[in-house]
């Protein structure tokens, strides 16, 4: 079935926030984000809900924060640019 995208977020405080209030399946972050980085919303989403599902998207070059990440609890990574069905495999492996 298709995906549906049920909420955004512009930094990492305003994901924790959509995240308690939309519960997502599944939640694709970026680790470079204003306010509160993608690392630090992982850590908070996975402390709240440590089922949460979540995909980090990196830029090339971010391989250490990527690791810490899996460690964290993420269940993949996506790394920029990416084409749609990268993304779109990388949340049907988890869906």
């Amino acid at each position: 079935s298709p995906h549906v995208v049920i909420g955004e977020a512009e930094n990492g405080r305003a994901a924790i926030e959509r995240y308690k209030e939309l519960g997502p399946d599944i939640v694709t972050m970026d680790i470079t984000m204003p306010e509160l980085d993608g690392l630090s919303a992982l850590k908070e989403i996975i402390r709240m809900d440590p089922g949460a599902r979540v995909i980090m998207v990196s830029a090339m070059g971010q391989e250490t924060m990527v690791r810490e990440a899996i460690v964290s609890g993420a269940k993949g990574f996506i790394v920029k640019p990416f084409k749609e069905e990268g993304i779109l495999s990388a949340i049907d492996r988890l869906a």
